[in-house]
């Protein structure tokens, strides 16, 4: 079968499920594994050319709407008749469903089946170390600086945080991404912050920015000296990288906890 994806986050689905050798042609963005690198770009996620990708003659597309705007994608594949499924991760259980979903529609469900429970059993061993950790810092996630976004309560980056012994700082708000203001940052005070900015590499993300915002340095999280500059691609991607991204942060919180704790499957 003859897959193209639209978003990172699909590609290293595929990759999971071991079916890298199967895609013909990705978004601009996808980057991992690194055998994508050599395949037809179709470009932007949010701007695929549809053109291009009737060019790789995929016998499946694997659309998202992870991310507003890409519902555009979705109109185009239907006008063309272009066999499609669309993917709309906000959780690690919907990631879970997706990883099925695929195995499926590629006639493969006993490999999806050990996969997905593969995958559970990496967040349930999480949980049964984190569940004993009375002490569960805050942490402020920034995915954009200016204007400031950040994850809410219905996304994977707060389930990330409670595996890792922590809690996100915007936990109780019912969306998905929120856009608020320094002010709002400065008056939670979070005892960590992580900057993960999507579709930004680690190398390009100024931490010393922070200072210049008005009474931040009074923070706790920069007074303590716990700002982290995070890969985007282990946390901004919906994909089953995230766990690869938890077990991170939870060796940066709690250590003492997590030092033991590895994937069971790269």
């Amino acid at each position: 079968m003859r897959i193209a994806s639209l978003c990172p986050s699909n590609t290293e689905l595929i990759a999971y499920l071991g079916l890298t050798h199967m895609l013909v042609g990705v978004d601009d963005y996808s980057d991992w594994p690194e055998a994508v690198n050599a395949l037809p770009r179709l470009g932007p996620d949010l701007s695929i050319d549809m053109d291009k990708l009737e060019n790789v003659k995929p016998d499946l597309v694997l659309a998202s709407l992870s991310v507003p705007g890409m519902e555009k994608n979705i109109d185009s594949l239907k006008e063309r008749n272009i066999p499609f499924i669309t993917l709309n991760p906000q959780s690690l259980e919907d990631i879970a469903e997706d990883l099925y979903t695929v195995a499926k529609a590629v006639n493969i469900p006993e490999v999806g089946e050990e996969i997905v429970h593969s995958y559970l059993s990496e967040i349930e061993a999480m949980k049964n170390i984190s569940k004993d950790i009375a002490n569960r810092p805050t942490i402020y996630w920034e995915w954009w600086p200016k204007p400031v976004f950040t994850p809410g309560g219905t996304n994977w980056l707060t389930e990330i945080s409670e595996l890792a012994g922590g809690t996100n700082i915007f936990h109780k708000e019912e969306k998905a991404n929120i856009q608020t203001d320094w002010d709002d940052i400065l008056n939670r005070n979070p005892d960590y912050i992580c900057l993960a900015w999507v579709g930004v590499r680690r190398k390009k993300v100024n931490p010393n920015i922070l200072y210049k915002r008005p009474g931040w340095t009074n923070m706790d999280a920069i007074k303590r000296n716990n700002v982290h500059v995070l890969e985007e691609e282990l946390y901004c991607r919906p994909s089953p990288r995230l766990m690869e991204g938890a077990i991170k942060l939870a060796k940066i919180l709690h250590p003492e906890y997590y030092a033991q704790l590895s994937l069971q499957k790269g």
